[in-house]
């Protein structure tokens, strides 16, 4: 007896997966979207899905730089606190970069991780 394998799209939408034309990379596989046999991605919810991991992986390093920035009030090092606060800033911000919302491609929103802020890109 065969197996047969479905893929299930974002709402639901359910095909033989050895009659897809599938994308290559799954990495916003949550985004999928399903028209007839063929699955593209939804930019729109790759967007929303490439945030959460922003504000997945700031998380440790928010926890990180608080630490650096109690060390910095202890020694009452004002450069050490402004540089502090100013990463933590960026980390903030980093859902809401320009690059993320002006993104038209899966190629360019995956080029809008910023590793200078967030590290190295879990998309790379």
């Amino acid at each position: 007896m065969a197996v047969t394998t479905y893929i299930v799209d974002k709402d639901g939408n359910q095909i033989d997966a050895s009659t897809a034309t599938v994308p290559s990379d799954r990495a916003f596989r949550g985004a999928w979207s399903l028209n007839g046999s063929v699955i593209s991605e939804d930019l729109t919810k790759a967007k929303e899905i490439f945030k959460d991991k922003i504000r997945e992986v700031r998380g440790s390093l928010l926890e990180a730089e608080d630490v650096i920035y109690m060390k910095a009030l202890e020694a009452d090092d004002s450069a050490a606190k402004t540089a502090s606060v100013a990463k933590k800033t960026a980390l903030r911000d980093a859902p809401a970069a320009s690059a993320i919302t002006n993104a038209t491609t899966i190629a360019e929103l995956k080029a809008a991780w910023d590793t200078d802020v967030l590290g190295d890109s879990p998309y790379a």
